[in-house]
């Protein structure tokens, strides 16, 4: 069994711990007040990985991290030993498609991760409704898979395409000890 862990960052406000809470199905009872994630929460479950192979599950550590600059200097902590990175942002922002490009350079391309094993989550809010339109992403992220987001409208396609984003992580860390292995062997 794998245990991975998956980072959620991105700007402040953009619907990380929501997010966080709905794929660990964790249940937390804020009354809809928004309280922003002091440094970072740790979520822990299992979950099944389309395309692992062995049917098994993977235990996935969900690191919900602040997206307040005032905790920059913990996240190389927060990094070590990453398997993933989810993008998290408002896409009714502006200044949030401008941020991804730092949190993109700071903790993926800074940690040598793969494309597949960061995602991008355009995180609608309540009312604001859903637009699958075309956003402005810098050229080198072109390869990060974007998805939409909205847990009013078809919340479990946002599960769907989490779940396989899973699966792409666990693949890559498979690949990675395959290679590993086999050059111990050689």
């Amino acid at each position: 069994m794998f245990r991975a862990k998956i980072l959620f960052i991105g700007p402040s406000e953009s619907g990380k711990t929501i997010l966080a809470n709905f794929f660990s199905d964790t249940v937390e009872n804020v009354a809809g007040e928004y309280r922003p994630t002091q440094g970072v929460r740790i979520l822990e479950f299992e979950s099944p990985i389309d395309g692992s192979g062995d049917k098994a599950n993977s235990e996935i550590e969900l690191w919900d991290c602040s997206g307040d600059f005032k905790f920059e200097s913990c996240w190389p902590a927060l990094m070590k030993d990453a398997s993933g990175v989810v993008i998290i942002f408002n896409p009714d922002v502006p200044s949030h498609l401008k941020e991804i490009e730092t949190w993109h350079s700071m903790f993926v391309s800074s940690q040598g991760l793969q494309d597949s094993q960061c995602l991008l989550i355009a995180h609608h809010k309540p009312g604001s409704g859903v637009e699958d339109r075309r956003l402005q992403i810098a050229s080198h992220m072109n390869r990060v898979l974007l998805i939409h987001s909205s847990l009013e409208e078809e919340p479990e396609d946002a599960r769907r395409a989490f779940c396989t984003y899973l699966g792409n992580v666990i693949n890559a860390m498979s690949e990675s000890r395959e290679r590993e292995e086999m050059s111990i062997i050689t």
